[in-house]
Formats: C-alpha cells, sequence, structure tokens
C-alpha cells in the first residue's frame, strides 16, 4: 500500500527531528528499538552503486530491530540518500523474514 504525501512529509519530519535532538544532545536517540547512533553501522549496506553485504554488527542491530516500526520510514530514507529498496532487504540479507510492512 503506497503511503500519502502528507504521512511522508510527517515522518520525514519526525525523522528530523530525531536528528536534531540527536545532535543537540550528544546521546543517542531510540527509533524502532534502536539507539540511533548504531544505525551508521549498516549505512554501508544500503548506499552507493554496489554495496557490501551488510556487516555482522549490521545484522546484529537489524535482528534487534522492530522491523515493522523500521520499514513504516523506508520513504523518507531518500532524505537521506538511502535506497528503500536495499534497506527493505536488509532483514533478509541478515537471515530474517522480510515484514509484511516492508513489502512492494
Amino acid at each position: 500500500m503506497a503511503l500519502s504525501g502528507a504521512k511522508v512529509l510527517v515522518q520525514c519530519v519526525l525523522l528530523a527531528i530525531c536528528l536534531v535532538a540527536l545532535a543537540g544532545r550528544g546521546s543517542a536517540v531510540t527509533l524502532c528499538k534502536i539507539d540511533s547512533d548504531k544505525l551508521g553501522i549498516c549505512l554501508p549496506a544500503v548506499t552507493g552503486k554496489s554495496p557490501p553485504p551488510p556487516s555482522e554488527n549490521c545484522c546484529s542491530i537489524i535482528k534487534q530491530a522492530d522491523l515493522p516500526c523500521l520499514c513504516s520510514y523506508k520513504e523518507a530514507l531518500r532524505a537521506f540518500k538511502i535506497d528503500p529498496a536495499r534497506a527493505v532487504e536488509l532483514p533478509e540479507k541478515c537471515g530474517l523474514k522480510k515484514p509484511r510492512e516492508c513489502q512492494g
């Protein structure tokens, strides 16, 4: 199911608020059961033309995450030059079942 433009905008604003809070406090913000400072560990696997497979550390983080929650932010990822299609592949590449919210 496609997200409406308004819902995507709200998600982008919420994500921006989280990032600003992170920068201002100097500590991590928890989003979908993951500390925001740990999300960067997976960045190499979802950016660039030929990203490498996710690292063991990345998979460890993905396995702890609330995946349906993370998938609800997938369209907001474009604002950070992250390919949403690659991001939603991370669970399967880490040996997990892709949540319904990540389909399509």
